[in-house]
């Protein structure tokens, strides 16, 4: 108010309230909303989203002509050309534009079409930024059920926004940098992923070539006809041996009738010599039964061997119609419970085998 002092005819400005103007009201505006949301726990860390390591589509609010959707789309087409972005136009300062970019945030929080929002434009005076700075734009980066990355004006420009985003970035450029995968790293890795892969594979089908030719040559050692053939020459060896020992007995035999004549013509007892000479024939005669009686009961007993052996035979089993299933590694099946609808058996049949799938 204005008050005139008469003595000396001066005019006074008495004030009585003094406010700043301009920026300084929005500054004030500005620290009150921070404190009271910062209070309410919206900034804390812990409270905040982590963002996706690999987003399969990106959303951009932002204007449409602009120059932050330009840097954000160069970045991107730089980084992972092959990364879609929705684009969701809104109006960045002036009357509406709080209310523009809070539909913006509702929409996208419904849809749910992206798995990360980049908030950004360029920068500005506090007054440009003034959208940024509302209540209800950032209660709306709050409640988006998206991870929310801020790239509001330059690095210096600070909003409400940007404290309550997942994610700050200094600029919509950094923004976008932020969330996008670099593809040569990403080939890299793939194909890093792949020798892996490859490695593994090719570790894990040797073994099971090395566990097969082990279990080939098991089964080659346990099968019937192989135990047959050793048998077989088992008793051959056997023949062998006993006829070499009949004929060293019948050499001896003879060597000592043979010495016996000599002892008997040089005594002439004719009755001793016919004696023993029928003595001998009998010894002969039984000898040579005996010998043959022996070698029946070993090929009896060789022919009673190989019918048993035969007779639980897989293999005649396997002629009689039935077969032998087992899983790739070789394991028998003998239980329905032992396999499961779509796994792979092999069915071993009396010719041949088949490949099949539950």
């Amino acid at each position: 108010r204005i008050s005139l002092y008469e003595p000396r005819g001066e005019y006074q400005l008495i004030i009585e309230q003094l406010e700043d103007a301009g920026e300084g009201a929005l500054r004030r505006a500005f620290e009150a909303l921070r404190l009271r949301l910062e209070q309410e726990g919206l900034f804390a860390a812990e409270r905040k989203r982590p963002l996706p390591r690999w987003p399969t589509r990106v959303g951009v609010i932002t204007s449409a002509s602009g120059a932050a959707v330009h840097d954000v789309l160069s970045v991107l087409k730089r980084r992972f050309p092959a990364l879609p972005v929705l684009l969701y136009p809104v109006q960045v300062q002036g009357d509406g534009a709080a209310t523009s970019v809070v539909q913006a945030l509702t929409t996208a929080g419904q849809r749910q079409d992206c798995d990360v929002l980049l908030l950004v434009r360029g920068g500005g005076s506090l007054e440009d930024l003034q959208a940024f700075n509302e209540e209800s734009v950032a209660r709306a980066i709050v409640q988006c059920p998206i991870p929310v990355v801020s790239g509001i004006g330059h690095e210096s420009d600070v909003t409400i926004a940007d404290f309550v985003a997942d994610v700050r970035a200094a600029t919509p450029s950094a923004a976008a940098e932020l969330i996008s995968p670099n593809q040569a790293e990403w080939l890299a890795r793939f194909s890093q992923l792949e020798q892996r892969l490859s490695n593994v594979i090719n570790r894990s089908l040797s073994q099971r070539q090395r566990q097969l030719g082990s279990l080939q040559q098991r089964l080659e050692r346990q099968h019937p006809g192989r135990r047959l053939q050793q048998q077989a020459q088992r008793l051959d060896d056997l023949e062998q041996r006993l006829r070499r020992a009949m004929a060293a007995r019948l050499r001896t035999l003879k060597t000592h009738q043979a010495g016996l004549q000599i002892r008997l013509l040089s005594q002439a007892p004719q009755q001793r010599i016919t004696y023993i000479r029928q003595r001998w024939q009998g010894l002969d005669q039984r000898l040579q039964q005996a010998m043959g009686r022996l070698i029946e009961t070993k090929r009896l007993a060789l022919s009673n061997q190989a019918r048993a052996l035969h007779s639980v035979s897989p293999l005649q089993t396997l002629q009689r119609g039935y077969a032998i299933v087992r899983k790739p590694d070789g394991s028998l099946i003998r239980q329905a419970e032992q396999v499961q609808a779509g796994d792979p058996i092999e069915a071993l049949l009396g010719a041949g085998k088949l490949l099949c799938t539950v």
